[in-house]
């Protein structure tokens, strides 16, 4: 790569930036490793993104290769620089070449990778360097271009998925966020066919808000009540209402607008990200799961009141509980501890802690192992839902965040 490098990238972002104006989400993946190849020299650039399932990357359709075919995340370089949140350099196709393999980052949500090839004594620090950036600006602009079109559904998409979760993921936030102090991983399964969960976060200042609801049934209708207590959660959140306020204004809401005997359970929590300080009221659902020092697993005491919507008269108590540096709480819906093992045997709420302490043992973050939680669910011939199961892993102080973008940000 010739001594302009830095010209090269300027160059590639203005050009990405000027050309995505007016392009549509289709046209994305031609633009951007078109750019990647004009502006920076690579050579067979491809653009991957992960499909629902998070197990296969597949290729974007538009770009110049025609033969590219899905990668797997298990046992493949691509599938190591998605899971691990690494750039990694491989030999190229042709003698003297390098590849390297950059994950596609929308600040920490993983959206896939993209793959460049350039002469092997071209590649430098500053090229990889200049590379993960160009990567970063092209996820960005993949998720600004997404609500715009179709594509990067589509392609997503590995079989139909139904009404009821079309609705509920309209509604999702990013499965992956982090911030100082703060790392938090996210599932909604069955991905395709989740009608009756929903969960919700936001960080407004230094509080991380948490919201996991659980509406009875299972289809359109549950999908359409979750979604409403969903909505009434961020409206209350958005008013500044407190716990107490929320509760009270979510459960009149859900009971006015599903007179019958439609109801939901729900944790909301707040979470103080400078003091570990976390409160918390529960309707009718399971406490959330605290696991300390990646080893003590302790289930929250949690004084709850009946669903949203239930029609019985109470006022709830909020719970607090001091979090201590590197304390990990999981949020969920019963469906995930119901979940039953090849041998038809609940996995239970142990066996749940257990695989995160597990996880957490060998290093892996809060989102990587709620995807190795969901591959264990889900997997040919692994344990098999009853329900649906939806949760959310937040771990407070423990230096996870630096972890979760490539080695050229640190």
């Amino acid at each position: 790569m010739p001594a302009d490098i830095d010209d090269r990238i300027r160059a590639a972002l203005e050009e990405l930036l000027r050309r995505t104006h007016l392009s549509a989400p289709s046209d994305l993946a031609a633009v951007a490793t078109g750019q990647a190849e004009a502006s920076l020299g690579a050579r067979d650039a491809a653009l991957y993104l992960i499909d629902y399932d998070q197990e296969t990357l597949l290729p974007m359709p538009g770009q110049e290769s025609s033969d590219l075919q899905p990668l797997s995340v298990a046992g493949t370089v691509a599938g190591r620089t998605f899971s691990n949140t690494t750039i990694v350099a491989t030999p190229g196709e042709r003698e003297g070449e390098r590849r390297l393999w950059l994950p596609l980052l929308d600040g920490t949500e993983r959206l896939g990778v993209i793959g460049m090839s350039f002469a092997q004594e071209d590649v430098s620090d500053r090229l990889v360097e200049a590379c993960e950036r160009y990567a970063h600006a092209v996820a960005m602009t993949m998720v600004c271009k997404n609500q715009y079109g179709d594509a990067f559904e589509t392609i997503r998409r590995r079989r139909p998925m139904t009404i009821a979760s079309e609705l509920v993921w309209g509604l999702a936030p990013p499965l992956v966020f982090a911030t100082d102090d703060l790392t938090l991983g996210a599932l909604l399964e069955p991905c395709y066919d989740n009608g009756g969960d929903a969960l919700d976060y936001a960080i407004n200042g230094r509080v991380l808000h948490v919201g996991i609801f659980d509406a009875m049934g299972h289809g359109l209708t549950a999908a359409g009540v979750a979604a409403f207590a969903l909505a009434a959660y961020r409206h209350s959140r958005r008013a500044g209402m407190d716990l107490i306020a929320t509760h009270a204004a979510m459960d009149e809401a859900v009971g006015l607008q599903f007179p019958d005997d439609r109801f939901v359970t729900a944790v909301i929590a707040q979470l103080d990200l400078d003091t570990g300080a976390l409160t918390w009221i529960g309707a009718g659902h399971p406490p959330p799961l605290l696991i300390r020092g990646g080893r003590r697993m302790r289930t929250l005491q949690l004084a709850s009141v009946a669903p949203l919507g239930a029609g019985v008269p109470g006022t709830p108590v909020v719970a607090e509980e001091a979090l201590e540096p590197g304390d990990l709480l999981l949020f969920y819906t019963d469906g995930l501890t119901e979940a039953r093992a090849p041998d038809g045997e609940p996995l239970t709420l142990d066996g749940i802690s257990r695989f995160i302490e597990r996880e957490a043992a060998a290093g892996q973050t809060a989102p990587e192992t709620l995807r190795r939680i969901r591959h264990a669910l889900i997997g040919r011939e692994r344990a098999q839902l009853r329900d649906d199961a939806t949760a959310l892993l937040a771990e407070w102080r423990a230096g996870d965040e630096r972890r979760l973008m490539p080695q050229t940000v640190l």
